[in-house]
């Protein structure tokens, strides 16, 4: 499906199309979101999936975020909703990217798009829910690399 690199640049597309998207409520039309956007080296198969399923799977991933916030969905910031949907996305429907990638890259998107400190607030979230959907994965990692303190 593409090069990390492709795929990292196929996720910021896909927060901004999805940024776009929860203040429209329209799908953008992918074609025209590129060009508009001169998307460069970006793996399009991921970033037409993911801006696709997204919004297809809005409620069954905003359920796996409810439990972990301290607002409701609509008052999270637009640009950290699009990340934390993405997100849940990947942890839920695409177990073949590792969960520490979807929290890396989400922390990375939230450093890139979002409030100063949302990167700390998407981190603490989706990590909460890679614990409930990637459970063993989670703790397997955990265990083999015991944080110090």
């Amino acid at each position: 499906m593409g090069s990390r690199g492709g795929r990292h640049k196929a996720r910021e597309a896909a927060v901004q199309a999805l940024y776009q998207w929860q203040l429209t409520e329209q799908l953008p039309n992918e074609e025209q979101f590129i060009f508009d956007h001169q998307l460069d080296g970006v793996d399009f198969e991921y970033f037409y999936h993911i801006v696709n399923e997204v919004p297809l799977h809005m409620h069954e991933l905003d359920d796996q975020l409810v439990p972990h916030l301290d607002r409701e969905v609509g008052e999270v910031d637009p640009v950290e909703r699009a990340i934390l949907r993405l997100g849940v996305y990947e942890l839920e429907f695409q177990p073949q990217v590792p969960y520490k990638v979807v929290l890396d890259e989400a922390v990375e998107l939230a450093r890139t798009f979002g409030a100063e400190h949302g990167h700390k607030f998407v981190n603490a979230v989706l990590d909460k829910v890679a614990l409930k959907l990637r459970t063993t994965e989670v703790q397997a990692s955990r265990a083999a690399s015991p944080s110090t303190l």
